[in-house]
């Protein structure tokens, strides 16, 4: 990629990034960065190969067993079968008859389309988007709540400040700390590689230019994680790295400092939020005998107690803003972390304040901190869903494993259903799910699986039913996203790939033999939606005192930019202001510290305010004896999750084609291990190769492992051997409140593998049977 690019080559988005297409003879050649962009994502490198690699789909393709006998093939055949080709005509007609089958004989309750994945950056293709709206236009879908990235968070903020404030908008915005804070303490840190993306598209990268200029004001900034990286280097940020999973510890260790030293507001505590006098008692020891001050805190986090104390006292002098990482709510009750958070920045009574409070996920995402408008974007009407059941997004394997089976979430008592077909389109719950042995298990007890992809990854090779569905490099789409400002034209630069189709059509297909065309597609075109969205964009601009230009101009043009803001966003401003006339969405109207409603579900795991609770695995508990290495799973640098895996970018930074593992020179010697040998990680859930980094940069007694390398076993449930950490974390809900994924709670051993090393087939179409007449029909 270079910046020097002729402006009038076409436009097109993905979630990291907006690009120009360059295109000869037919074929995609390169993705040119937005010459407005002054921080370009390198992940668009990956695209131009990946489009037209052999591992695309060339037709749609039907697993062999299944094609001759049906649902009585069974699913223990998923992964390993060879696939036939068909017609789109039989294609259309065999998953039409499956789903009609399915929800004749046991209703729409059995129907799983939850379908989670990021898809592409387009609003109208967008795959998750289409699935949803076909199947209510078919009669409904089991589906799913919250997210694997924000399972724990999503559910305990509501309870906290009413809403997702602070974790999924209104941010504070950069200008405002950089002008304001003195101080930032980032749990988790803030990477900038998880920065590079955002649902949806980026227009501009902001999270660099907007450290950078706190860094200039003279910000300080302190990184506590367990990866140095976890900060950018222009930052010199203080480095602390507790034990993994102890965050919500530490901050209670803060706490007690605070309180003890009488650092604490307590004219905000009394005006602003409601409950400290429950948490107070646990914090000082009074109701258990054990007060959790610096000294608990340091045996906990392995950091030592007067680390702490300075850390609480300086946060306390200074104009601070706390942030946490996405990350660190993915663990073992991680409901506690996030809300130790917010407790902790309204001890410090800076909640409201210009640089100070506190933020969840700055450089989680772009827009995260971003100065915009907050705008709302148009997006594809998704319908009515008549089933009433879901799940929480991480319980997928428990609920195809124990159909029936009660669980508690957020106050209701649920039952798994029972599903006999899943449709998937735009995702791989094999990056995203957890113990993919377990998973494994469970994916083989639907009757019917069928997914929309437009590669051979994992998901595809799992189902039953394959269609191949094009890139949005292959159709036209509009990106608009939240918190970016920018509208882009994603223009269509080549023809669709092999026999592959836009998702659209292919559900407008099926619904028509389902008898809902209509409803599916009230009677409109892909350009049709396109100019309905923007005319739906015009019209909210304009109520406020926007004029954004007609839908040909911009088409033209490739990039619409909406006005900056006049005012700059200070998280909780007008509540800390005038509390009373802006009460927040909680019981009390205020924040808070103890919630009535979280106690009166009477959950052992999440008690009615933040408390330290032991991880199901951590470095400080007996498992630690047998698998002394804490796994940090974290977001990969060279593509997004698993997407474009197979690209140019995320295949270079491999190490003898595996995903690269760093760990601490510490652990390294004492085991024998040197930079560039290939190890097995290992527990009792499994196992997988990579390709060893031996660095300073991760704390010891932890191996960073990134998540998103397609999942390729040597045998199946036996050793992986390109490197997918799922293998190896365990699938638990985070607490009966959110059941959220843990993966960050999970324990392992290395070792340098000796034997002939298995190759890595993760980029290889499966056995494609031969068809007599190569007609596939």
């Amino acid at each position: 990629m270079t910046n020097a690019v002729p402006t009038d080559r076409p436009t097109t988005a993905t979630h990291w990034g907006t690009y120009r297409t360059e295109v000869r003879d037919g074929r995609l050649v390169a993705l040119h960065p937005f010459e407005n962009d002054s921080d370009p994502s390198l992940i668009g490198a990956s695209v131009a190969d990946a489009v037209h690699d052999p591992c695309r789909i060339s037709q749609p393709m039907v697993r062999a067993s299944f094609l001759d006998k049906g649902p009585a093939a069974g699913g223990e055949g998923r992964g390993r079968e060879p696939f036939v080709p068909v017609s789109w005509e039989r294609a259309t007609a065999l998953v039409a008859d499956q789903i009609d089958r399915i929800r004749r004989a046991y209703g729409n309750r059995a129907i799983f389309g939850g379908s989670y994945g990021w898809s592409s950056a387009g609003r109208f293709h967008h795959a998750q988007s289409q699935v949803h709206r076909f199947l209510n236009a078919c009669g409904g879908y089991v589906r799913h709540v919250d997210s694997y990235s924000l399972g724990a968070g999503q559910v305990v903020m509501p309870h906290v400040v009413g809403d997702h404030s602070g974790l999924i908008n209104r941010h504070t915005s950069w200008p405002v700390i950089a002008a304001e804070g003195e101080l930032v303490v980032m749990f988790g840190g803030m990477p900038l590689k998880n920065g590079q993306i955002n649902a949806g598209g980026v227009g501009k990268h902001a999270v660099r230019a907007g450290l950078e200029a706190c860094r200039k004001a003279g910000v300080k900034f302190v990184n506590i994680s367990p990866v140095r990286d976890d900060a950018a280097d222009f930052l010199h940020a203080e480095w602390l790295a507790p034990r993994p999973s102890t965050d919500a510890a530490l901050m209670i260790g803060l706490a007690h400092t605070l309180v003890a030293e009488g650092l604490y507001d307590r004219e905000f505590l009394a005006r602003y939020t409601v409950g400290f006098e429950h948490f107070r008692p646990y914090l000082m020891g009074e109701s258990d005998g054990r007060p959790k001050d610096a000294d608990w805190a340091a045996a906990i986090t392995g950091l030592s107690a007067e680390t702490i104390r300075k850390l609480a006292r300086r946060m306390a002098k200074h104009r601070t803003m706390i942030t946490g990482s996405w990350s660190i709510q993915r663990v073992d009750h991680g409901e506690q972390a996030f809300w130790m958070v917010i407790v902790l920045a309204a001890m410090l009574g800076q909640i409201g304040l210009p640089g100070g409070g506190f933020g969840l996920g700055y450089s989680a995402v772009n827009a995260s901190g971003n100065h915009v408008i907050d705008f709302p974007w148009p997006a594809l009407p998704q319908g009515t869903n008549a089933v009433a059941e879901f799940i929480p997004v991480a319980r997928i394997a428990d609920m195809l494993l124990n159909p029936g089976q009660p669980f508690d979430y957020n106050g209701q008592r649920l039952a798994y259903p029972d599903i006999r077909l899943v449709y998937w389109a735009g995702g791989n719950p094999f990056h995203h799910h957890q113990d993919l042995n377990r998973f494994l298990s469970a994916w083989a007890k639907p009757e019917v699986i069928v997914a929309h992809e437009p590669w051979w990854n994992p998901l595809a090779r799992h189902a039953d039913i394959v269609l191949p569905a094009t890139t949005s490099m292959e159709r036209n789409d509009i990106a608009c996203a939240n918190g970016d400002g920018h509208m882009i034209a994603m223009k269509q630069a080549i023809q669709p790939v092999g026999q592959a189709r836009n998702d659209y059509d292919v559900f407008a297909d099926i619904a028509d033999r389902l008898g809902a065309r209509e409803v599916f597609t009230e009677g409109r075109g892909e350009s049709d939606w396109l100019h309905h969205f923007y005319a739906i964009a015009r019209q909210r601009a304009a109520e406020r005192g926007i004029d954004m230009p007609d839908f040909d101009t911009f088409w033209r043009s490739g990039v619409y930019e909406l006005p900056l803001p006049t005012k700059a966003q200070v998280l909780f401003a007008e509540f800390r202001a005038d509390p009373d006339a802006n009460r927040m969405k909680t019981p009390s109207g205020k924040i808070e510290i103890f919630s009535s409603t979280i106690d009166g579900f009477g959950y052992d795991d999440c008690p009615g305010h933040p408390v330290w609770l032991e991880p199901a695995e951590w470095l400080g508990g007996d498992r630690a004896k047998q698998f002394p290495l804490h796994l940090v799973s974290n977001q990969p640098r060279t593509r997004l999750h698993s997407q474009y895996d197979l690209g140019a970018y995320s295949r270079a930074s491999k190490i003898k084609d595996r995903e690269p593992a760093c760990l601490n020179p510490t652990d390294a010697a004492k085991r024998g291990i040197a930079t560039g040998d290939v190890v097995r990680v290992f527990n009792d859930r499994g196992a997988c190769l990579a390709g060893a980094i031996v660095t300073d940069g991760v704390a010891a007694g932890c191996i960073q492992l990134s998540t998103g390398a397609w999942y390729d076993p040597v045998a199946v449930g036996g050793l992986e051997a390109h490197g997918n950490p799922n293998v190896l974390t365990i699938d638990k809900g985070s607490s009966k409140l959110a059941q959220g994924t843990i993966a960050h709670s999970c324990l392992v051993e290395v070792e340098r593998y000796s034997g002939a090393l298995p190759p890595v087939r993760a980029f290889e179409p499966p056995a494609i049977l031969a068809v007599e007449g190569g007609r596939g029909d």
